[in-house]
């Protein structure tokens, strides 16, 4: 994309500065203070368990709730309305260290957070979201889209899109409010908690498998990164700004590697959050494909499958998603042939090794860091100083991120049983915050985007890069990568 058009697009994320405290640090803050509050329901404080939750829904009366049944007085639109109030005010504070207009920002806010999450609503309709026969059966319908709740993310992209292109005043209305950077890196810094406790549960796995697992996401960095980056550059002719976040939005973990990638290299705010929105659109496309193709395919090669899933969907909801669907699949196939598994392996593979993809995108971010300080973009005094420009450079929002985990692990691993049983649940309240802050997100990317100047100056290139790579390379050798180390393991026969 040319420097004009970006600066056309991103004119009011580019010109935001904040003298005392940036966006990295806010992230963490924010972040940090969300998953404090949640861990008091270890020891049975509920301090967040009023923040609204939706789940799949037939019946718009059953699409809300408060996250813990302690605020189930609420009803659904009171926690709705109290999740609005407390992240206004939050945010609000936030928008004051960062020297924004915070009347504007509160206004703008509260626009944006309602039409985000009425989008994310709208995206849980069982029509659309609902993704197994269970579900299916569960809501009394045929047939789904079977976006998983996660296709409700392009919902909220499309709302802002259509913003962007058909309301351009009222896009400029909210632009104080519109800011996918400090949104993505605060469910980042959640998001560490969420993947200790998920890490935890799956330490009951067999060690063996957990070190294929190890072994098999070795190829996510070492040649899936690498080969993206050669095609972004050498046959699409992106610069290193745009192939580096691409490179790690298509190999590792989307929307957080993406992210986590455009701070470490320094890249302009614009260029991860646009891969992003690729990352949920193709994502969900997976969903639709790959489980089935894992299904008709490797019917005997359970945990293959499983391991595919898990190597080749990019977002953590949608391989696990896509991880469920292959399961139920490959179970019924063998049943009727008269062999039955013992459920929750092959889910259990998908998630282990996404979730051991995503724990490494901190070491990534600073390995990319270190390399683009040192050898790709060396300042005057960096040969002085090499120790404080890594520093400069590197994401903060991934030390949050790396706390939250730690003390995740700690907590779910290290504390007595009876604290011990109620980390998940803790945990869970303040992931709840960090879909909304996804949600938010995706919307505000939308109201970036002018699509059709953002198509003029090069963003079909983007999907065409990803076109390339995801199906005609990644997909594949993600195939042979999960074959190689999990060929002929098996899940044990239920009993």
């Amino acid at each position: 994309m040319s420097n004009a058009a970006l600066t056309e697009i991103g004119s009011a994320a580019a010109a935001r500065q904040a003298p005392a405290l940036n966006e990295d640090w806010l992230a963490v803050i924010l972040g940090l203070f969300i998953f404090v509050l949640g861990l008091g329901a270890v020891v049975h404080i509920d301090l967040i368990g009023w923040v609204v939750n939706t789940s799949v829904w037939i019946n718009p009366g059953n699409a809300l709730a408060p996250a813990s049944k302690n605020y189930a007085a609420l009803g659904g639109a009171g926690a709705l309305l109290a999740t609005n109030v407390a992240l206004t005010a939050v945010l609000s504070l936030g928008a004051a260290a960062l020297k924004a207009d915070v009347k504007r920002f509160a206004l703008a806010f509260t626009a944006v957070f309602w039409i985000a999450y009425a989008s994310w609503i709208i995206g849980n309709y069982a029509i659309f979201a609902a993704v197994t026969p269970a579900e299916q059966q569960k809501f009394g319908i045929s047939w789904s889209l079977r976006l998983t709740n996660e296709g409700a993310y392009i919902f909220a992209l499309i709302a802002g899109l259509i913003i962007a292109n058909f309301l351009p005043r009222f896009a400029a209305a909210i632009k104080e409010a519109v800011r996918p950077e400090l949104y993505i890196k605060v469910a980042i810094v959640i998001l560490g908690g969420f993947f200790a406790v998920t890490a935890a549960g799956k330490l009951s796995l067999a060690s063996s498998l957990v070190l294929r697992g190890l072994a098999a996401i070795a190829e996510a960095y070492l040649i899936y990164w690498a080969v993206v980056y050669y095609v972004a550059r050498k046959w699409f002719g992106f610069s290193r700004e745009w192939a580096a976040p691409l490179a790690s939005g298509i190999s590792i973990c989307g929307v957080s590697a993406a992210i986590a990638t455009g701070g470490a290299i320094r890249a302009r705010p614009l260029v991860p959050v646009l891969v992003s929105s690729l990352v949920v659109v193709f994502a969900v496309t997976e969903v639709l494909v790959l489980p089935f193709v894992s299904g008709a395919l490797l019917a005997h090669e359970p945990l293959v499958a499983g391991a595919w899933m898990g190597l080749a969907v990019k977002t953590d909801g949608a391989a696990v998603a896509a991880g469920g669907i292959a399961e139920s699949l490959i179970l019924a196939k063998n049943a009727a042939e008269g062999v039955r598994y013992q459920p929750g392996w092959i889910l259990g593979t998908a998630t282990t090794i996404k979730v051991f993809i995503d724990i490494f995108i901190g070491i990534w971010a600073f390995v990319l860091g270190y390399i683009w300080t040192n050898h790709i973009n060396v300042t005057a005094d960096s040969n002085k100083a090499k120790a404080r420009e890594i520093w400069q450079r590197f994401p903060k929002f991934i030390i949050g991120f790396v706390v939250t985990f730690i003390v995740g692990l700690y907590l779910a691993l290290g504390t007595p049983a009876e604290v011990a049983k109620n980390v998940p649940a803790a945990i869970g309240e303040a992931n709840t915050f960090r879909v909304i802050f996804f949600i938010l997100t995706f919307f505000s990317i939308g109201v970036l985007s002018d699509f059709k100047l953002l198509w003029r100056e090069g963003f079909g290139r983007l999907a065409a890069v990803y076109v390339v790579s995801l199906f005609g390379f990644v997909v594949w050798v993600g195939l042979a990568i999960s074959w190689i180390f999990f060929h002929g393991v098996m899940p044990p026969l239920a009993g």
